[in-house]
């Protein structure tokens, strides 16, 4: 493999830039905090974190390899990828030692839609619909597994990765919207507004049958009625549009651990 002596700007090696990558990663996170608080809690908090931050360098040094050439931000990435695996490891283990439940069954079934997504990342395909989807669902298994290690029946846990899950596909989907919209691309308004009907329909279906609380619906709802907001006023810079959709998701966050909450107290 060809060797260079290139600079490499270590922060942008270090760190994600993406603002929607890091919501992804913080909102379950949260969640699972606010809703089923533990010592594994905490653990599994750090594993998640560690791999999301460990996504960007083993971004880099992966699709080196398949390109068949290791470059000076190949070895600083392969560094940062080991030290943040190392933190999502060490997180593990914590959860391990003290969960009180099976954590890693959603971790398990998260793992395809991760896998997809690393493997996109591999071939610089990351930006593609079905890699940012496939991501940020695995990211969001990250609530359940909090959930379960604290002593939650799975389904409830599964149901909370519903939310965010169907929150995550609301939102990619309307924000590539936006964004087509703003550099005068065609999009299908039509596509966005199913997706938004479905996202909050599949979370009513849920709540129906008891296994996520009625204010989840409300929270997932919030997404639609921002798409049909911005997309019926003037286009706004990436930036905000990516400011608002983390906002939005703290909030997705706040009302459906306040539903939860409440179904827990039995109000």
């Amino acid at each position: 493999m060809e060797q260079r002596a290139t600079p490499v700007r270590i922060r942008s090696i270090a760190l994600p830039t993406e603002h929607g990558g890091w919501g992804f990663t913080l909102e379950p996170i949260l969640l699972g905090l606010l809703v089923a608080p533990s010592s594994a809690a905490w653990g599994i908090s750090a594993a998640a974190l560690g791999i999301f931050l460990a996504r960007r360098p083993v971004k880099i040094v992966s699709t080196d390899l398949v390109r068949r050439r290791w470059l000076q931000r190949s070895r600083v990435g392969l560094i940062f990828a080991l030290v943040y695996s190392a933190i999502a490891v060490a997180g593990a283990i914590w959860a391990f030692s003290t969960a009180d439940g099976p954590f890693w069954i959603p971790v398990i079934v998260a793992a395809p839609f991760a896998l997809l997504a690393l493997r996109a990342d591999a071939h610089s395909k990351n930006r593609a619909l079905a890699a940012e989807l496939s991501g940020s669902i695995a990211m969001g298994a990250t609530v359940a597994a909090i959930a379960v290690a604290g002593g939650w029946e799975l389904a409830p846990a599964f149901g909370l990765w519903l939310i965010l899950a169907a929150r995550d596909v609301a939102a990619i989907v309307l924000v590539r919207g936006q964004v087509r919209r703003l550099h005068d691309k065609p999009f299908s308004l039509n596509s966005i507004y199913t997706v938004q009907a479905t996202a909050t329909g599949t979370v009513a279906i849920a709540a129906a049958v008891g296994i996520v609380p009625w204010l989840g619906v409300a929270a997932v709802g919030l997404v639609g009625l921002v798409a049909v907001v911005s997309l019926n006023t003037r286009p706004v810079a990436a930036k905000v549009i990516g400011w608002t959709q983390m906002g939005v998701g703290l909030a997705v966050v706040l009302i459906t651990s306040l539903g939860a909450n409440l179904t827990i107290t039995g109000f």
